[in-house]
């Protein structure tokens, strides 16, 4: 790609500013600094480059990169913003389109999926909850960083204690390995009783993946052959009692936009442990290994272009959940001062 610039002028706002080193933004960033007052222009270079910290609306960008890859992740719910092959100069991650989802690759905690009426029991107290949690949409702290590894951690607050009664440390690395990202989450039980939660993964990734290609020259390969079905989901994101045909002895799933058209494809204990989006008319493609996650859903918006892989441990609720939040299913119960951790990773080729 073509560097182009362009040069802008930013009013900052401060008693005092010293501004002794040059920086380069992708173009189209917004640069706040703390409360600087002066007005100064400087020359924004685009690039494919994502090294430096970019402060968006949402929150600040850091970036992890090695001779392959460059991957650039968001503090606000510690979410993946972007990654791109450098030797193909590709970009994998969905766009975030508002018009069709306007999130990349949000973390699932402390629930996965949908409670029913939002809301569950805890020890005689109700609680109310969103689908997937509240950790997708706070501020995560870096907590540990080198040039190919990044750390973001929450623990638990005021907020959380509102609606999620239990003391805890959570953490997000994100690490690289030649074309290999790794995304561990690391939960630690900082209470005096034991915790109960879920966690899961839902990145998005473009489809078609190149250009000249469509979604429906695409198609899932599992590492197994499988004969499984779907769980079907009501209107309110509940787990139903039946379940539907999807992938029958086959290791390929072709890829359509009608495919999604009644919600995600949620699955149960494959025998799989890792799928691909390959296309016949690209060398080009990925790989989601999801190893110790016994729950897989697979989900487009309606007629978009990108595929989440979700990696799950947990579920959302049964129509006929008790709400009781210890007889969930795939709930993990997780002693005092005791550590879980689960690692899912990508490769892309």
């Amino acid at each position: 790609m073509t560097n182009t610039s362009s040069l802008i002028k930013l009013k900052l706002y401060s008693s005092a500013f010293n501004f002794s080193s040059a920086c380069h933004y992708n173009e189209g960033s917004t640069c706040v600094v703390n409360q600087v007052s002066l007005t100064m222009s400087f020359t924004l270079k685009r690039s494919h480059n994502h090294k430096s910290l970019t402060r968006k609306s949402k929150g600040m960008v850091h970036s992890i990169e090695n001779n392959l890859l460059n991957v650039a992740i968001e503090t606000k719910g510690a979410e993946l913003q972007s990654i791109i092959h450098k030797d193909f100069g590709l970009e994998y991650m969905w766009s975030g389109d508002q018009k069709f989802w306007g999130k990349k690759s949000p973390v699932l905690f402390p629930i996965v999926g949908t409670l029913k009426n939002n809301s569950y029991q805890y020890k005689g107290n109700t609680y109310w909850l969103s689908r997937h949690g509240f950790a997708r949409d706070m501020e995560f702290e870096v907590t540990d960083k080198s040039e190919n590894f990044i750390t973001f951690t929450l623990n638990n607050n005021e907020t959380t204690f509102a609606n999620y009664p239990f003391h805890f440390s959570f953490s997000i690395r994100y690490s690289i390995e030649s074309n290999r990202l790794n995304v561990s989450y690391i939960i630690k039980n900082t209470g005096t009783e034991e915790m109960l939660f879920s966690v899961g993964g839902h990145p998005a990734f473009k489809v078609p993946l190149v250009e000249g290609t469509t979604f429906e020259d695409y198609y899932l390969e599992f590492n197994h052959f499988e004969h499984a079905s779907r769980w079907l989901l009501s209107r309110d994101g509940l787990i139903e009692d039946s379940t539907a045909p999807v992938i029958e002895h086959t290791d390929k799933l072709p890829l359509t936009k009608s495919l999604f058209y009644k919600d995600a494809l949620v699955f149960k204990h494959l025998t799989s442990k890792s799928v691909y989006i390959l296309s016949g008319k690209t060398s080009h493609g990925l790989k989601v290994n999801f190893h110790n996650f016994p729950y897989l859903g697979i989900w487009s918006a309606k007629d978009a272009d990108f595929i989440c892989i979700e990696p799950w441990s947990g579920i959302a609720d049964s129509v006929n959940t008790t709400g009781d939040l210890q007889e969930k299913e795939g709930i993990n119960i997780l002693p005092k001062g005791e550590i879980f951790t689960r690692t899912w990773h990508v490769e892309l080729f």
